[in-house]
């Protein structure tokens, strides 16, 4: 695939701030560029601590959210929370159900099943809480856009408390102006809310939850530290669920991983220990790549109840035998991942689909929980925004996952019309529809589309040009001052010119590696791993007499042996 490498713009002035914070310029290049110029911005990047977090209570709602809970909790009101099933829902969900129960709640919970009950609240939820003699639904991660839903609570004389993360519905009207679309709840606590003071609006569902719990806690007493100890379920919600690691959520995933590295949650011990991870140094890395896709591996190919038993275990017994449950079921996973890729790049192929801007690919036998995965990993070969839709219980359902310049969220919104269910975010979405309505959606989907073909082209920002010569230790350990790396704080590139491949072979248990090494005009040799499309690349450099990459550097430590290795990202 052809692509662009931009260089990120020079920032100059680094030289007396390197000194002020002790690090390199290339250091404090790379920690601008991510945190903004000024001294006070890298000194919030660098250092920002839980307790410059902005007060929960400046959220919309959140003061009635805690007036009107403690007053149901005093009156012995039953309360059920509905989550999600996702990473961000089951700790946002684990969050609540401990926050009120500590609070002296009567509180139970339901996570949605994702075959039967679809994402976030509905009829069906509300019904059976009614006939339990439920009083109050809170809802986590989800609610935001249940208006009809919220409606029928209200009918059936139920108090619903709403927070959420997601965007604001909305209506386009024909003048082009927008109206939005709020549910007739009690309370709803979403700082995307138009008029909402609080001033970080990226937050995740868990860590509106978290703050909730912490404004509980406040009111009744109860001590800072227990709220504390509920963070690095924030944390790895906030690295999990891709929203920007930056601001208020870099400090919260900063503070929860370092909680979470002496966790004393058995399940969360269980789990790390059951991936070879307890008591070790934890990275971004492994919660968006292990520890996250086993939450989500529950959800996916069972119920996330599962994955929500886990996190409330009281017992090691019981928190090894679900981690086990939860690392088999995403093994599992990844092999049905891999089938339903495949089949959909032969169906792009060997169809008109690849003449598409937008491609909408139906699989009507995927296991539908995968829709996300498969589109995600389309998305990267083609660099397109993509839709993957399977057959469900009631219609088709499907996932979306876009690329830049593409407001995905926004796209659905102007065909509204053809779908059943729909929601999400600029980079990812969900929707329902009629079996019907699929070469519609297509065609509705692509007519609209205004991506260029500039647009189409994939872009790859690098930070600096580094020759691996400069590739040591000491620039690798300024790197983990920038850590958690995640979506709004990427992990940095370099970019080498002028290098020659002494040696090249694909490696791995599922042949998905390429292990080379290469050597700097001065004679550096470094080994370098790559991923992706490992043949195509593989081919393409032994073709060449000289190439350039864009790479990260790390410590490669194998039986005791500690050497530098490049990531290499791509290749020219």
């Amino acid at each position: 695939m052809k692509e662009k490498w931009v260089e990120a713009p020079k920032i100059q002035g680094n030289q007396e701030l390197a000194q002020k914070f002790s690090v390199s310029p290339m250091a404090m290049r790379l920690i601008r560029s991510r945190a903004g110029e000024s001294e006070e911005e890298v000194r919030e990047y660098l250092c920002g601590s839980i307790e410059e977090l902005s007060d929960a209570c400046q959220m919309k709602g959140m003061r009635e959210a805690v007036s009107l809970l403690r007053e149901k909790i005093r009156e012995g009101a039953r309360i059920r929370i509905i989550g999600d099933y996702d990473i961000d829902g089951v700790n946002a969900t684990h969050i609540l159900i401990t926050a009120l129960r500590r609070a002296g709640a009567d509180a139970d919970t339901v996570i949605p099943d994702r075959l039967k009950d679809g994402y976030g609240i509905n009829e069906h939820l509300i019904g059976n809480a009614k006939e339990a003699g439920i009083d109050t639904i809170v809802t986590c991660d989800n609610g935001i856009a249940a208006a009809q839903e919220i409606a029928y609570a209200k009918g059936l004389g139920m108090t619903v408390i709403v927070t959420d993360h997601h965007d604001i519905p909305y209506r386009e009207e024909a003048d082009g102006s927008r109206t939005t679309i709020l549910p007739p709840a009690d309370v709803i606590v979403n700082p995307k809310q138009a008029d909402c003071p609080y001033p970080f609006k990226k937050l995740c569902g868990a860590a509106v939850a978290w703050r909730l719990a912490e404004a509980l806690y406040r009111e009744e007493g109860i001590p800072r530290e227990e709220f504390l100890d509920l963070a690095e379920f924030a944390a790895v919600a906030t690295i999990g669920d891709i929203v920007d690691l930056t601001g208020e959520n870099r400090i919260i995933a900063k503070y929860g991983m370092k909680r979470l590295e002496q966790t004393k949650n058995p399940g969360y011990r269980a789990l790390l220990a059951v991936n070879g991870l307890l008591d070790k140094k934890l990275t971004a890395y492994h919660i968006s790549f292990v520890i996250g896709p086993c939450i989500n591996a529950s959800g996916r190919l069972d119920t996330a109840r599962r994955a929500l038993r886990l996190l409330g275990a009281e017992t090691e017994a019981e928190a090894e035998e679900l981690a086990g449950d939860l690392k088999a079921l995403n093994d599992s996973r990844k092999d049905l991942t891999v089938k339903g890729t495949e089949k959909a790049i032969q169906l792009i192929e060997t169809t008109d689909l690849k003449q598409d801007r937008v491609l909408v690919v139906y699989l009507p036998d995927c296991h539908e929980s995968l829709a996300g995965i498969i589109a995600g990993r389309i998305r990267e070969r083609y660099f397109r925004p993509c839709f993957v839709l399977t057959d469900g219980e009631e219609g088709v359902k499907g996932s979306g996952r876009s690329i830049p310049g593409y407001h995905m969220f926004e796209e659905m919104t102007r065909i509204r019309e053809l779908f059943t269910k729909f929601g999400g975010h600029p980079m990812a979405a969900g929707c329902s529809l009629k079996p019907e309505n699929v070469e519609p959606f297509r065609k509705a989907i692509n007519e609209n589309c205004r991506l260029s073909a500039e647009d189409l082209l994939p872009m790859i920002s690098y930070d600096a040009v580094l020759p691996i010569c400069y590739a040591g230790e000491q620039i690798i350990r300024e790197l983990e001052l920038l850590e958690p790396f995640g979506k709004g704080n990427e992990k940095p590139l370099f970019a080498a010119a002028d290098l020659s491949v002494k040696s090249a072979r694909i490696i791995g248990k599922n042949q998905n590696v390429l292990k080379t090494v290469l050597e700097g005009p001065d004679g550096t040799r470094l080994d370098a791993i790559s991923f992706g499309d490992v043949q195509g690349n593989l081919e393409y450099i032994e073709a060449k007499e000289k190439i350039c990459i864009l790479y990260y550097p790390e410590i490669n430590e194998y039986q005791g042996r500690r050497s530098v290795q490049l990531v290499v990202e791509s290749f020219r």
